[in-house]
């Protein structure tokens, strides 16, 4: 008896990709002043205020991902596009909510070179959400 897994189609595999780069991203600088006033500079990555959200975001797309196969031939009824932008809309509020943050405190710490990881992570959502939007053109089995 052989088993018939269901293929990973484009649009899954992207968001994979997406995925484990907003993970690589949780983990590089979000924020970071410089050395100008003589102070030691502080910098900081999204496991400081909402940015830890969008590395759950990271960990649930690829759990989702696996949840298929995890499950062998039983279909999993969260396996939807709609699972996917419910994760997707919840990284891009937490990114929101993480750039405000720091805005409001200087506008400063949100250059790019010195938040480079925060900018991985938007570009790491635009692609996710990207994948979400081709995936409600995939073939159901």
């Amino acid at each position: 008896m052989t088993m018939h897994r269901r293929p990973l189609g484009r649009a899954r595999r992207v968001a994979g990709v997406a995925a484990v780069v907003l993970l690589i991203a949780c983990f590089l600088p979000w924020f970071g002043t410089s050395t100008e006033a003589g102070l030691p500079p502080i910098s900081g990555n999204a496991f400081q205020g909402s940015g830890v959200l969008v590395f759950f975001v990271g960990l649930a797309v690829i759990a989702l991902l696996a949840l298929p196969y995890a499950a062998g031939d039983t279909p999993v009824p969260l396996d939807r596009p709609l699972s996917f932008l419910i994760l997707t809309v919840i990284g891009w509020l937490a990114l929101a909510l993480r750039v405000i943050d720091l805005a409001a405190a200087n506008v400063e710490v949100l250059f790019p070179t010195r938040a480079f990881g925060l900018y991985l992570a938007a570009l790491a959502l635009i692609v996710l959400s990207r994948a979400v939007y081709d995936m409600r053109a995939e073939r159901r089995i």
